[in-house]
């Protein structure tokens, strides 16, 4: 199904990291509203509820109340100006997340159009462990992957050794 699908490399890698570690049918409050990934999860027999569409820097009701008992964050985080009390709040035991990674060679990323769409953070490895082990998190497998794309240049073509994605499946202490 994910195969034809763009990004279909992402969506891969994710869906192999999350069956690596939270075999289905697993119960998980997905952050973020429904996308095409969503549906790629309750393909693979997850059972999947999302948030809403809250803002969650403001709103955390959504982590504090569900009965999930994991949560996933695919690109998330990156969006949010204070990850921290989202992280911090999560009720559930589990929490399987991906960021993109900064990349020294391009600027973070900023929709012209879209305010909601930009990049406040793009994470370095290090920086997200950091973060999650303040909120309370004990990182058990982390995974790393490249995104190249199909142009001509010098960025494109480090883009084929540099890893883009960073995949944590992380505990509460």
């Amino acid at each position: 199904m994910y195969e034809k699908t763009f990004p279909n490399k992402r969506y891969k890698e994710t869906l192999e990291f999350l069956e690596a570690n939270v075999p289905a049918p697993a119960k998980i409050l997905d952050l973020g509203v429904k996308n095409p990934f969503s549906e790629i999860m309750e393909a693979h027999n997850y059972q999947v509820k999302n948030t809403k569409g809250e803002d969650l820097d403001l709103n955390t009701e959504a982590v504090q109340n569900s009965d999930c008992n994991v949560v996933t964050a695919f690109e998330i985080f990156e969006h949010l100006v204070a990850p921290y009390n989202v992280l911090a709040n999560i009720k559930a035991e589990k929490l399987v997340a991906t960021v993109p990674l900064k990349l020294w060679f391009s600027s973070a990323y900023r929709s012209k159009t879209d305010m909601r769409d930009r990049h406040y953070h793009e994470f370095e490895d290090w920086q997200f462990d950091w973060l999650l082990e303040k909120a309370g998190w004990k990182i058990t497998n982390r995974k790393k992957w490249t995104n190249p794309v199909n142009k001509l240049g010098i960025r494109p073509v480090l883009r084929y050794f540099t890893p883009r994605y960073y995949a944590v499946y992380a505990e509460r202490i």
